[in-house]
């Protein structure tokens, strides 16, 4: 009897994690890439069930939020535009890629590279790059957050985060 005991632990054991993985597969699994958007509009996004492609996050709310379609019609989904742009450095078809940016002012999906861009927003990654569709004084344009975040200069390095919010 003393040896089945841990015979038996470890069967128990090995039941309880099969019944755990076999519960998550159940669960409704995050979207990170959608096909087949060849209109190339963006994506009706159910929050808390898409995920940022570049961090992995899952993106909770659509204010910040960027999705980018390539020609093939495929839709990648981002919490964060600072995300957006890291990602995007390495793609092929940059000058191909419809991109959709949620304006904090309008509330709906705009043209990226038409948005003006704050440096200041408060973003899920902290990267502070917040997308409006009206132009403010000091709002950047789409290839100046591109360039600002190639060079690290966001909301992330702490000297330009001095320079940019004082001591907030």
């Amino acid at each position: 009897m003393k040896k089945l005991i841990p015979l038996l632990s470890i069967f128990i054991i090995i039941a309880i994690v099969i019944v755990i993985f076999i519960s998550m597969s159940e669960q409704k699994k995050m979207v990170v890439i959608h096909t087949g958007n060849y209109d190339k509009k963006p994506i009706d996004i159910e929050l808390h069930h898409f995920q940022d492609s570049q961090c992995g996050m899952t993106i909770e709310s659509k204010i910040n939020s960027v999705q980018v379609v390539a020609p093939d019609g495929r839709t990648w989904f981002f919490d964060d535009m600072g995300c957006m742009s890291k990602w995007y450095e390495h793609i092929k078809f940059k000058n191909e890629a419809v991109i959709w940016v949620y304006a904090t002012d309008t509330k709906k999906y705009i043209d990226g590279r038409k948005a003006w861009y704050t440096r200041v927003a408060n973003t899920p990654m902290h990267y502070g790059f917040g997308a409006y569709e009206k132009k403010q004084d000091g709002f950047i344009d789409f290839n100046q957050v591109i360039l600002y975040m190639i060079r690290g200069e966001n909301l992330t390095n702490p000297y330009i985060k001095q320079k940019l919010l004082g001591n907030k």
